[in-house]
């Protein structure tokens, strides 16, 4: 928005009990292309200005003592009579907020006045409009968590809706405070519930539904940010006492295990992309898929290891389309909806079961089915160089796979540290 270093001002309307100010003002550090300054009408509300645009004239066509134009402009008597009549709309506006003592913003104000606000888009409303543009079989996984986080939001002001204009930074960290101490959320999900609300009021300034000055997420204001998680991964042995141990008598537990494994061997395939393994994508002793997450495809060479694996589901194997794996068998491919409903319950209950593994194996780190992209990572180190990593992680940036692996390869660090105490 402008930020006029000289403004000329006309009469204005003051409300005292709300301090709402209505005036025309010119900008005189501003020109355009033929010279002329622009006018426009200005609405301050709680020390929050919004302009409507209004016509460009020479500076010398403009009396400022008269708050007029000047004659020698040849659509004086037009102009003024619209700057009289946008200031009247806008007095009329502000009488009529008053009287039935609604809140409003100057920004709503402005929209009103512009044409672009019928009726006030509120958080909840444009919210509303974002989840049905999400309610796609395809975007099922994001539908589900960013209504999660909106009904997190309704539940912190209890169910009222709110203006834009409402949400500041000290409105926002309240919302923190709600979710740290009402629902427990860790770093990571606080994060993600701001991002959404970042996300529906940049929308909501690109549509002129809130005016930019109202921006919370400011450079001093509230900032979003991907919280360092710890990565710990399994170690050779750990990954070994998995393979060595005995689950004859128990198939949901060793399907489990092999599910895990399997995983594993292809550098920490992520389970929804495991799960969807079908027959007709092994083929000349080869894994061919895509990832789920970013469509990127990818073909592995199929281990030994795996090789063992596949062979315990051959004898399941109905057609070439069909999965390796028992957990999605029964359910119609072409539901990309119900396939992905499956995948999410799915990987639930086989991260319940891997903590029951772990115990049977006598591993004390977590056990859960991401932990095999970590355990493939610790196992690698720094032995493989990183360009290779990136290809086995299918990372589209290097800097990705750096970042990634700076979790596991520590024996940099771990000599220097040796080298400083080697006294």
């Amino acid at each position: 928005m402008f930020k006029p270093d000289l403004l000329y001002l006309v009469q204005n309307h003051i409300n005292q009990n709300n301090m709402t100010s209505i005036e025309i003002v010119l900008f005189k550090g501003k020109k355009n292309k033929d010279g002329k300054h622009p006018l426009a009408l200005r609405i301050i509300k709680d020390r929050k200005p919004s302009y409507k645009f209004l016509e460009y004239v020479h500076l010398k066509d403009w009396n400022a003592e008269k708050g007029k134009v000047r004659q020698s402009h040849i659509n004086y008597r037009l102009i003024n009579n619209l700057c009289d009549n946008e200031k009247t709309r806008a007095s009329n506006l502000v009488r009529d907020y008053d009287a039935r003592n609604r809140k409003y913003t100057s920004s709503q104000l402005i929209n009103i006045l512009k044409g672009k606000e019928g009726t006030t888009m509120t958080f909840f409303a444009l919210a509303e409009i974002y989840l049905k543009e999400i309610d796609l079989p395809s975007k099922y996984n994001r539908h589900r968590s960013e209504t999660y986080r909106f009904k997190n939001f309704k539940k912190f002001v209890t169910g009222k809706d709110v203006l834009f204009e409402e949400i500041t930074e000290g409105f926002l960290k309240r919302f923190i405070l709600f979710l740290k101490t009402n629902r427990n959320s860790a770093t990571s999900t606080i994060n993600d519930h701001l991002a959404l609300v970042r996300k529906l009021f940049n929308r909501a300034i690109r549509e002129g539904y809130v005016g930019r000055q109202y921006y919370p997420f400011s450079r001093e204001g509230i900032k979003t940010s991907h919280a360092q998680t710890m990565k710990i991964g399994l170690n050779k042995e750990e990954i070994k006492s998995l393979e060595e141990l005995d689950l004859s008598e128990n198939q949901v537990l060793d399907d489990a295990r092999n599910l895990f494994l399997f995983s594993f061997y292809f550098a920490g395939m992520r389970i929804s992309d495991t799960l969807r393994t079908k027959w007709i994508n092994i083929q000349n002793e080869r894994l061919y898929y895509m990832m789920g997450k970013n469509n990127k495809t990818d073909s592995l060479l199929i281990p030994d290891k795996a090789k063992i694996i596949l062979s315990k589901y051959k004898q399941d194997k109905k057609s070439h389309d069909d999965y390796v794996f028992p957990y999605l068998k029964g359910i119609d491919k072409k539901d990309v909806k119900a396939t992905t409903k499956k995948i999410n319950n799915t990987s639930g209950i086989l991260n319940t079961r891997l903590k029951t593994i772990a115990k049977l194996a006598g591993i004390e780190k977590k056990l859960s089915n991401h932990i095999a992209r970590h355990s493939f990572g610790n196992i690698a180190g720094g032995d493989i160089p990183v360009q290779m990593l990136q290809k086995m992680y299918r990372h589209f940036n290097l800097s990705t796979t750096v970042g990634y692996q700076s979790n596991f390869d520590h024996s940099k660090t771990d000599e220097a540290l040796n080298n400083v105490l080697d006294f």
